[in-house]
C-alpha cells in the first residue's frame, strides 16, 4: 500500500496518555488542534490512549443503535457522548488501543481519503505482526477478521488538521459491544487480538507497549514520518 504524500519526511511527537477519560481526551485534542491552527509550524502530535468504557456517537448519529436503556448505562457508569468524528456509534474501553493523530494534512499533502486508508493500513500491519489475518472491507471502513470487526477508524478535520483517529481491540471485555449495533452495521460481531489468538490456540499475551511500538513503526513507514516518543504532554 502506498499513500500519496510529500516526499519530505515530516516529524511528530508520540505521547502515551495511558488511561484517560474520553471527554478530557477530546478537550485535550481540541486544544492541540487550535494550537496548531494558531501556530501552523508546530510539530504534529500523536496520542496513544486507553479509555474507561464509553459509547460515542459520530456525525451519522447512532443513538438508535443503542440496545440498552439509559438506566442500564447509568448502572454501569457508562456515558453516551456525541462527537464530531465520522461514522456511527462505537464503544471505547480498557484493552482497546486508541491512536489520535493531530496531523496537518494540508501541509503534509495527505488527502483525507489517503489518511483514512493509511490509518487502516497501520492497524492491518499491526495485526499481521501478531499473526492475525485481518483485512479491509470495501463496504465499510475499519479492519476486519472475516465478518468480525477488530478495528475502527473515525476522524474529523478542522482547517486541514486531523483529530480523532483509530481504535483497535487488543484485549478488551467485548460484552459492551453487544449493547449496541457497532457502527450501525447489523449482523456483525466484534473481535480482538486476544480472541483471535485464542482461536488459533496461541497462548500469548500482547502488551499495550508492544502495540504502541507497532503503531509508531507503522505510522512512520506509512506516512513517511520521523517520530519522537515522549512520556508526558
Amino acid at each position: 500500500m502506498s499513500v500519496r504524500i510529500n516526499q519530505k519526511k515530516r516529524s511528530a511527537v508520540f505521547i502515551d496518555l495511558k488511561t484517560f477519560e474520553y471527554k478530557r481526551a477530546l478537550d485535550f485534542q481540541l486544544k492541540v488542534v487550535q494550537s496548531k491552527i494558531d501556530k501552523p509550524l508546530t510539530e504534529d502530535k500523536i496520542f496513544f490512549v486507553e479509555h474507561p468504557c464509553v459509547f460515542t456517537l459520530g456525525k451519522r448519529g447512532g443513538k438508535e443503535n443503542l440496545s440498552v436503556s439509559q438506566d442500564f448505562l447509568m448502572s454501569k457508569n457508562i456515558e453516551v457522548i456525541q462527537t464530531e468524528r465520522g461514522g456511527n456509534i462505537t464503544c471505547h474501553c480498557s484493552g482497546q488501543a486508541v491512536l489520535y493523530p493531530i496531523v496537518d494534512l494540508e501541509r503534509s499533502k495527505i488527502s483525507v481519503k489517503d489518511f483514512v486508508h493509511g490509518l487502516e493500513e497501520i492497524m492491518l500491519r499491526t495485526a499481521k505482526d501478531f499473526h492475525i489475518d485481518a483485512d479491509r472491507d470495501i463496504r465499510n471502513h475499519g479492519l476486519w477478521v472475516g465478518n468480525a470487526k477488530i478495528g475502527s477508524v473515525g476522524i474529523s478535520i478542522k482547517k486541514g488538521i486531523s483529530f480523532h483517529g483509530l481504535a483497535m481491540n487488543i484485549n478488551p471485555d467485548l460484552e459492551p459491544f453487544s449493547w449496541i449495533i457497532p457502527c450501525g452495521i447489523k449482523n456483525i460481531s466484534m473481535t480482538s487480538v486476544k480472541k483471535e489468538l485464542t482461536a488459533q490456540n496461541i497462548k500469548k499475551d500482547i502488551s499495550m507497549n508492544q502495540i504502541k511500538d507497532a503503531y509508531i513503526k507503522h505510522f512512520s513507514k506509512v506516512f513517511n514520518y520521523s517520530i519522537i516518543k515522549k512520556n508526558e504532554t
